[in-house]
């Protein structure tokens, strides 16, 4: 195997009974070299085929163990409301992947980063403060909201409350064991789809519309989606932790919040770049990853005083 060829084992996790469909990537195939362990999810309503194996890539070659995963009721992964964005769930599946990672010989011990790509930030940071073995945290485009924050992506309070209305019709659907339809996950101009704005990447085959990925979302997500504190666990960070963001991205005042606000100890990146662009852009994935390489080298492979 050549130094930049990249072994992956497939796997299964339990998680609070659903089974996670996640990928361990490496730079070797020899389970006797111990590396420091990652774990990298993406975007909400994603599958692990789309920006999380293509950071877990970059950052195997430059050494590291990385696992990667589906959330339970996305992608190959099993489990109830599926195509639902569910919080919590999505931070109790974090708790079970790092806490898998420390079981593995070939993972240092105790050294298990996290990279989490857009909505995945606000989740791991929960997870963090839930007590995931996360030694250190790098947010890419992170994505933290509270329901005031996140309701002008939605037309202010009455577009929050008509997709609350939606999630409710969708739920007592459910309860009464009728078929449940669904939305697109991505769709533009069609305002009951996850997003409807303009995105390139989920409209492009050639960049997030993989075949992998089911375009397609449960209406009850916005009921758990709007009413979710993200913020909240991003101000209680603890972990040594890396923002790569700036003004193009999401969020840009309420990622100098969080850093103003946490614990730990943080350091910042601010670029230019369109937010889903850090997704897959090659100049923006290698930015991002020299950059979380440098801290996780100094944070996480490092020896801690």
């Amino acid at each position: 195997m050549n130094a930049f060829s990249i072994r992956t084992y497939p796997l299964v996790i339990p998680s609070e009974g659903a089974t996670l469909a996640a990928r361990l990537h490496r730079n070797t195939d020899d389970l006797f070299e111990r590396q420091p362990g990652l774990v990298i999810s993406g975007s909400w309503l994603t599958v692990k085929e789309q920006m999380a194996d293509l950071y877990a890539a970059e950052f195997a070659r430059r050494g590291y163990t990385v696992l990667t995963f589906d959330f339970a009721g996305f992608g190959e992964s099993r489990g109830e409301m599926p195509q639902t964005e569910l919080p919590a769930r999505k931070i109790a599946d974090i708790l079970a992947a790092t806490r898998f990672m420390q079981t593995l010989a070939c993972v240092a011990a105790g050294r298990v980063g996290y990279v989490g790509i857009c909505a995945s930030a606000q989740y791991a940071a929960a997870a963090i403060d839930a007590g995931a073995p996360i030694t250190s945290f790098a947010s890419v485009a992170g994505w933290f909201h509270d329901t005031e924050s996140v309701a002008a992506f939605y037309g202010g309070a009455a577009g929050v409350a008509k997709r609350i209305e939606w999630a409710e019709a969708a739920i007592r659907s459910r309860i009464a064991g009728a078929p449940q339809p669904r939305v697109p996950a991505y769709e533009n101009g069609n305002e009951r789809a996850g997003m409807f704005i303009p995105l390139d990447y989920y409209g492009n085959p050639a960049r997030g519309a993989i075949p992998q990925w089911r375009n397609e979302m449960d209406e009850a997500t916005w009921l758990y989606w709007l009413t979710f504190d993200g913020l909240r666990f991003g101000e209680r960070l603890r972990s040594p932790t890396l923002f790569v963001h700036g003004d193009e991205c999401v969020f840009p005042d309420n990622v100098k919040r969080i850093r103003a606000r946490m614990p730990g100890p943080s350091q910042l990146v601010w670029e230019k770049g369109f937010q889903v662009d850090y997704y897959d852009r090659p100049d923006l994935v290698t930015l991002a990853a020299n950059a979380a390489d440098q801290h996780f080298r100094k944070t996480l492979v490092e020896p801690q005083s």
